[in-house]
């Protein structure tokens, strides 16, 4: 797997470069955004792991760049505590994953992998889909069409919405998702349902305020509710 480390404090982008060439990946590293954004496009890596405030070219902007033509896992590094409002800033730049500084490389690692592996769910997990004639989800080759549009999901949401379906009509408690979603790592990290359930009912719902394909409830989980067929004429 080929790693792109775009990070402006030389520190940093050496320390994760050893540690991840220890592991076995194959690393690129960038001094800013710019030149990040050149080598995401040279090198084509499997997945960019990015400094949120750097010259030339800011983190958020990158990652937006990026989302205009690829899907790449994107991680994002944060010197500060992460707010819910800056994970919904993330999300809607493209990224996939926050992480905060000072960075605990052994968490780093497996958060690398987790990301991975929920980029690459295979059709053998995913062996089944949805459609409504309104919102159509096709697993195995990872599409989700609303109303006839295509609708870009990160590869966390698409995972998410995955998880919903295959289990329709039960709820699935918050600590599943994050197991089955985040990986194991992230048992912890609560909010991170709430706030990637918000992200996805604005992707897919007819009304994100009042949602009809993904219910709440309330202090358990989520469900996902298949809706009736429509006979509208959409793709």
């Amino acid at each position: 797997m080929k790693v792109l480390i775009v990070d402006d404090e030389e520190a940093i982008r050496d320390s994760l470069n050893q540690k991840l060439s220890r592991e076995g990946f194959t690393v690129i590293v960038a001094a800013n955004g710019l030149e990040g954004l050149r080598a995401f496009h040279t090198e084509r890596p499997d997945i960019v792991i990015i400094d949120i405030v750097m010259p030339e070219m800011d983190g958020l902007t990158v990652c937006q760049r990026i989302r205009e033509v690829a899907e790449t896992p994107i991680m994002m590094l944060s010197a500060q505590a992460i707010s819910e409002e800056d994970i919904v800033e993330g999300l809607n730049a493209g990224a996939d994953e926050y992480i905060v500084k000072p960075i605990r490389m052994k968490e780093f690692v497996a958060r690398v992998r987790a990301l991975l592996r929920r980029s690459q769910m295979s059709a053998v997990e995913a062996d089944s889909g949805y459609n409504d004639g309104y919102l159509s989800v096709d697993l195995q080759r990872r599409q989700v069409y609303v109303d006839g549009e295509k609708r870009h999901l990160t590869p966390t949401e698409f995972k998410l919405l995955a998880v919903l379906i295959e289990n329709s009509g039960r709820v699935v408690p918050q600590r599943e998702l994050l197991e089955q979603v985040w990986g194991r790592e992230y048992v912890d990290d609560i909010y991170y349902p709430r706030v990637y359930i918000s992200q996805l009912r604005r992707k897919i719902e007819p009304d994100a305020a009042n949602p009809t394909y993904i219910q709440t409830e309330h202090r358990v989980g989520y469900r996902f509710e298949k809706q009736k067929r429509q006979n509208a004429n959409r793709t």
